[in-house]
């Protein structure tokens, strides 16, 4: 049985009201078939459909009383997995442009079922998706190496790409954490999973050589901090090493660390993760502070390009606004789902030991320091 939460607010940043619009500038540019693109055409330009931000514009919709939307785009995410488990990485309005498959837009159902049922009490939906899930992290986990890391893609042809990234891994941490929690609550417990995301944990926190050079994004440094794996002293020096990087000041934060370019989704994100490490004052101020960039619709710019002084690249994305109602919900402490970042099932999502710290080498250096 669906039940419906109340919308979040945040007192003297956004009314429940506000994030309602908010979440309807979403449910505006959803297709027809229950597919939420980055953006409806914009100047003639389509934004590109992919699961994750797709998940994660579910989740905003249904934080916002808009259940009936968020359950057209799970009804969608169903219709269109592969027999693998995985979902083409791109499509344009219907069209499949990039067939291959992301490791973290799988895993990331997981995320957003668990949130459903969070949120709405549902446990018929989170059956009926059970299945889905299931065959997403198995395509998932089928990219893991002996040492812990997921490679990011598999292709078209079926070959596996040559790197993983930071980012990516640290979000299918969180969605591993909600895989186990998921499925202890419908009985179909799965063990190797929770080993494998404890392998995981370790290595994005403990092994930076395991990853691409990415470096440049905002969200190489605080996704670590907001996937869980990092936490604790080690968050909070973390957001100190690379603050002045990314963060400017009165206008929010960076994509990349080399463009004057702030976005609101990266903010929100940031926002999240700190309130998730336990920085609350800097997570509301930097909410405050994005603020610049919402339309009086409700809907939020993506970026501002601050030293032309203009929206940059000039679309209203779903994917920023659901960050902002996401980001709401956890300051407000809001749905059932608020804590999604800060724990799983009662658990804390934070580091994790190696379950094999031979497979990293971890049991290697540990021997010879002690010799």
């Amino acid at each position: 049985m669906r039940s419906e939460t109340a919308p979040p607010s945040v007192p003297g940043v956004l009314t429940a009201g506000d994030v309602v619009a908010t979440a309807r500038s979403i449910a505006a540019q959803q297709e027809p078939s229950g597919a939420i693109p980055w953006f409806s055409p914009t100047h003639g330009v389509p934004g590109h459909v992919d699961a994750w931000n797709h998940v994660e514009a579910a989740m905003a919709l249904s934080v916002a009383g808009l259940g009936a939307e968020a359950r057209r785009a799970y009804e969608w995410l169903l219709g269109v997995q592969r027999p693998d488990g995985s979902w083409p990485a791109k499509w344009v309005l219907g069209e499949v442009t990039e067939p291959g498959g992301e490791s973290n837009h799988a895993a990331y159902v997981a995320v957003g079922v668990w949130h459903e049922l969070l949120t709405t009490g549902d446990e018929d939906f989170a059956r009926r998706m059970w299945p889905a899930v299931r065959r997403a992290i198995d395509f998932t986990l089928g990219l893991q190496t002996g040492r812990g890391e997921i490679i990011w893609i598999r292709h078209e042809d079926g070959a596996p790409s040559d790197h993983a990234l930071l980012t990516g891994c640290s979000s299918i941490y969180q969605s591993l954490r909600c895989a186990v929690a998921l499925a202890e609550r419908l009985g179909e417990h799965q063990p190797d999973w929770e080993l494998a995301a404890d392998q995981l944990g370790h290595v994005v926190a403990a092994h930076p050589e395991a990853f691409a050079d990415k470096s440049r994004w905002s969200m190489d440094w605080y996704y670590p901090v907001l996937g869980g794996p990092v936490r604790g002293a080690d968050a909070a020096r973390r957001f100190e090493e690379s603050w002045d990087t990314f963060v400017v000041p009165g206008l929010g934060c960076r994509c990349v660390s080399d463009q004057p370019w702030v976005t609101a989704a990266e903010s929100c994100e940031l926002v999240l993760a700190l309130d998730a490490a336990g920085d609350r004052d800097r997570a509301l101020e930097l909410f405050g502070t994005i603020q610049h960039l919402r339309h009086e619709d409700g809907s939020y710019w993506t970026g501002w390009q601050f030293e032309n002084e203009r929206h940059f690249p000039g679309d209203r994305s779903t994917y920023t606004a659901a960050a902002v109602i996401l980001a709401a919900d956890a300051l407000a402490d809001a749905s059932p789902g608020s804590r999604l970042f800060k724990e799983i099932a009662g658990r804390p999502l934070g580091p994790s030991e190696a379950s094999d710290p031979l497979a990293c080498g971890c049991a290697l250096v540990a021997a010879a320091n002690r010799a």
